[in-house]
C-alpha cells in the first residue's frame, strides 16, 4: 500500500470535517430530532472526521482511523435518511431527491474506499 492511497479519503474527510465548523447550521438541520443537541452532534462528527483524516495519514494510526471513520459513516447514516425525509416532506425537486437517494448507497461505498485504502493488505 502506498501512502498516496490514503490521501483521497483523508482529504475528503478533512474537508467534510472542516465544513462542520464553517457551516454548522447546515449540518444541525439534518441531525435527527431524537438527538438531544444537534450542534454538539455537528461538532463532534466534525472533530471525528478531521481526526480520522489525520489518522489515515499516519501509518501508526491508519488502521484505527479507518475503523473509526467506517463507524462514523454508520453513525451518520440516520442524518442522511433524515435529510431525505425532510426533502420529501418539503416536496423538493426531483433532482435534489434523486441526489439524496443516490447518497445513501454512497455510505457503504465510502466505507469500502476507506477500508481498501487503509486496511486491506
Amino acid at each position: 500500500m502506498t501512502p498516496t492511497a490514503v490521501f483521497g479519503p483523508a482529504l475528503l474527510f478533512f474537508i467534510a470535517g472542516v465544513l462542520h465548523f464553517v457551516s454548522p447550521a447546515f449540518f444541525d438541520r439534518i441531525v435527527p430530532p431524537w438527538v438531544p443537541d444537534a450542534r454538539l452532534a455537528t461538532y463532534v462528527s466534525g472533530v471525528f472526521e478531521i481526526a480520522g483524516a489525520i489518522g489515515l495519514l499516519i501509518p501508526a494510526t491508519r488502521t484505527a482511523a479507518a475503523w473509526g471513520l467506517m463507524a462514523l459513516l454508520v453513525a451518520v447514516l440516520p442524518a442522511n435518511i433524515h435529510m431525505l425525509n425532510q426533502a420529501r416532506a418539503a416536496e423538493a425537486s426531483f433532482g435534489y431527491l434523486a441526489a439524496l437517494w443516490i447518497r445513501l448507497p454512497l455510505q457503504p461505498l465510502l466505507m469500502w474506499w476507506v477500508w481498501r485504502a487503509a486496511i486491506r493488505r
